[in-house]
């Protein structure tokens, strides 16, 4: 697999020379942390279309772990600042879960937003994901997101702006996932000098661009990584949890996140749980895995060709730099 780790704490590797180096911040919780190392790897190593890449994992203080997670980074990961000590050709900054209504509030964002900082100086692009793009929107240009009155969740049709590098090849209408809590307008981020590469009518910009100093700064408000049963398993997860008492706010049943033949099932069990039958039974019963299996991955095509088109422009400008 052309992508690989750089030197681990117990680790070292052979190979060829990498053609660039990346560094992956996973900020995802604990429920997700895996998951989220393994599609974003998966895309890196896609959009190198073959070439080699070498990849530092790195996590921030901030986050709370769990005994499993915590053995995983002891063994795979670096602390945030070795990115500094050799920064990379490509950083890309997942979202995290948002536990407080301010993103300054949250308990990371000191580490977070002076990693941002550090990185308009220093990496040719930044690829920040989710909360990452709207603490990315909070440092860089003051501009504050609000919160949505339901979850923005489901697989949503896109508009790729053909005049944009990164849109290059994605056609007239591509899909992509969301999942968020928060949103900041179109209008906004426009007002603010990013020019859209992809937006919906439905939900809004998905993919935003701006150069801040040195660096091309690509915000991601959708999830392009995701793979075909994300969305379900965090469906899954909320359901779960609302029938045993563990949150107060029902589910949000994603849009289009199984196949057709699976959505008047999942349709009926959102309905019974979001009607009173709070029962732990009714959510662990359900076939979530099968569907999960089932589901299609309509985005994937335009996933990858958005990360070779963004891997390619670091190509572009490191040749131009010599």
């Amino acid at each position: 697999m052309p992508v690989r780790l750089a030197r681990a704490p117990d680790t070292g590797h052979d190979g060829p020379p990498a053609r660039w180096t990346c560094g992956l911040v996973n900020n995802m919780p604990d429920g997700a942390f895996e998951a989220t190392e393994r599609q974003f790897l998966d895309l890196v190593d896609a959009g190198s279309q073959g070439r080699t890449v070498e990849v530092t994992l790195c996590t921030m203080d901030g986050i709370p772990r769990g005994e499993r997670a915590a053995a995983r980074i002891a063994g795979r990961y670096h602390p945030v600042g070795t990115l500094r000590q050799n920064p990379p050709d490509l950083l890309i900054v997942t979202g995290a879960n948002p536990l407080e209504p301010v993103i300054e509030d949250e308990p990371y964002w000191d580490e977070l937003s002076g990693l941002l900082t550090w990185g308009v100086d220093h990496v040719p692009t930044m690829l920040l994901s989710c909360l990452s793009a709207h603490a990315g929107l909070a440092v860089f240009d003051g501009i504050v997101r609000t919160t949505l009155d339901t979850k923005c969740t489901g697989v949503f049709p896109q508009r790729p702006h053909p005049t944009h590098p990164l849109a290059s090849g994605l056609g007239t209408e591509v899909v992509l996932p969301h999942s968020r809590l928060n949103t900041v307008p179109t209008e906004g981020v426009r007002a603010a000098g990013y020019s859209v590469v992809l937006d919906s009518e439905a939900v809004g910009w998905s993919v935003v661009t701006r150069t801040h100093g040195g660096c091309e700064v690509v915000l991601v408000q959708g999830h392009p990584e995701y793979d075909p049963s994300s969305l379900l398993r965090e469906y899954q997860r909320d359901a779960r949890r609302y029938v045993l008492g563990e949150r107060d706010a029902p589910p949000c049943l994603p849009v289009d996140c199984v196949a057709p033949g699976d959505r008047a099932r999942l349709g009926e069990l959102h309905r019974r749980i979001v009607g009173g039958e709070r029962e732990p039974a009714l959510v662990d019963s359900f076939p979530f895995g099968e569907m999960g299996e089932r589901a299609g991955w309509p985005w994937r095509e335009a996933a990858v060709q958005l990360y070779t088109n963004w891997m390619a422009g670091v190509t572009d400008r490191t040749e131009r730099n010599g």
